[in-house]
């Protein structure tokens, strides 16, 4: 069972080290916006090959009290499996459940390993003119260290559009998914 939560988790991660530039500027997150529309529903972004990503917990929403939450993650494995990172094309999608369980889209995430992504590069990633968040491994998804980058491209941020807690953002019955990403 471990390894069967894991296994969607790993995969998120092991995007290997592509040049993730700041070539777009931040007035592009327009783009990101339009290009994933459509996964407003979650039906959609299911029949687009993306699937809820859970921890080895079994916890879908990952909030921090005092910091907000990020949400429940949508990871599409075929756009792991690809090397790249495309702005346009986010590795996960995060949504919002509502009291009802109801989820509603609020931000894009960008992630890679940070063993791969040093295999290639010297420097961190950065995308959109932000460098990505490290995570440091014993983690709660138990995998080694990784970076990511959070847009809040749905969903407003008093935090930033790039901080990975939004303190806007909650999980229904808050508490229960409160470990560091």
């Amino acid at each position: 069972m471990l390894r069967r939560l894991l296994t969607p988790a790993l995969v998120v991660v092991a995007v290997c080290g592509v040049a993730a530039t700041a070539a777009y500027a931040h007035g592009d997150l327009d783009k990101v916006r339009r290009a994933t529309a459509a996964y407003r529903s979650v039906a959609v972004a299911e029949q687009a090959g993306y699937g809820k990503l859970v921890d080895v917990n079994g916890i879908a929403c990952i909030d921090m009290p005092g910091m907000g939450a990020m949400g429940v993650h949508y990871v599409n494995g075929s756009l792991v499996e690809d090397p790249r990172i495309d702005p346009l094309r986010p590795e996960a999608i995060v949504y919002e459940p509502d009291r009802a369980g109801h989820l509603r889209i609020v931000a894009v995430e960008y992630v890679v390993l940070t063993s791969a992504w040093h295999a290639r590069h010297k420097a961190p990633p950065a995308l959109f003119g932000h460098r990505f968040n490290t995570t440091a491994s014993p983690n709660r998804y138990g995998l080694p260290p990784f970076y990511s980058l959070h847009a809040w491209v749905w969903r407003d941020n008093p935090a930033g559009t790039f901080a990975m807690w939004n303190p806007r953002v909650k999980c229904p019955g808050g508490g229960h998914g409160s470990h560091p990403h």
